[in-house]
């Protein structure tokens, strides 16, 4: 039988967090760093840039990331993307690669490795829920992130969205915003991939 534990001993419970920059914990808050994030949404509504922005945001912050493109390689828009957001003011911190799961499995097993892992995208992977968790639970230290794609306002297929109620963050890209939708949510709760598109999407309106 597991241990149980009194509030106040949950309470003190350390747990390792990320301080991201200002706009974005208006959006995602102080959110731990390790379990599931995910990111979803249609094609077309900058989930793509947001991916690249997010994995700019955690190196900024202080983390090593394996940026695992998948989806697009590393394809002129893939070049283009990295151009666009300059990516080379976080070189020493970004490992960019396009490997499948049991490569990636690999390089997670060395001592030093990222402890960030973003996956671009779900899709591309061949993972169901169930290889899903073998995955996380393999390398509980790490935090993992899926871009997926979207079929009308939810994750394209049954694993991925069980995948997305498994996650501790899960973020919704819709009109170049990207907003928390799980466990962690800031004072304004979204944050503008492109702040001319989000405004003539929106207008007013931020709900």
């Amino acid at each position: 039988m597991k241990r149980a534990y009194s509030p106040k001993q949950v309470y003190t419970m350390k747990k390792e967090t990320i301080t991201l920059s200002p706009e974005w914990q208006l959006a995602f808050g102080t959110p731990e760093v390790l379990g599931t994030w995910f990111v979803w949404g249609q094609s077309g509504n900058g989930k793509s840039s947001f991916m690249m922005q997010l994995a700019r945001e955690l190196c900024l912050a202080g983390e090593r990331v394996i940026y695992n493109s998948l989806e697009e390689g590393f394809s002129l828009s893939f070049q283009e993307q990295l151009k666009r957001h300059q990516m080379h003011e976080v070189n020493s911190q970004l490992y960019l690669t396009q490997e499948d799961m049991e490569a990636l499995r690999r390089r997670l097993e060395k001592k030093r490795s990222p402890r960030v892992v973003i996956i671009d995208s779900l899709q591309y992977t061949g993972l169901d829920f169930r290889s899903y968790r073998e995955l996380v639970e393999e390398f509980p230290r790490h935090l993992f992130i899926f871009s997926c794609q979207a079929r009308g306002n939810k994750p394209d297929g049954r694993s991925a969205c069980r995948i997305m109620y498994d996650a501790m963050l899960k973020i919704w890209v819709e009109g170049y915003r990207a907003f928390s939708k799980g466990r962690f949510l800031g004072e304004r709760g979204y944050v503008d991939i492109w702040s001319d598109g989000a405004k003539a999407y929106w207008g007013g309106d931020n709900e």
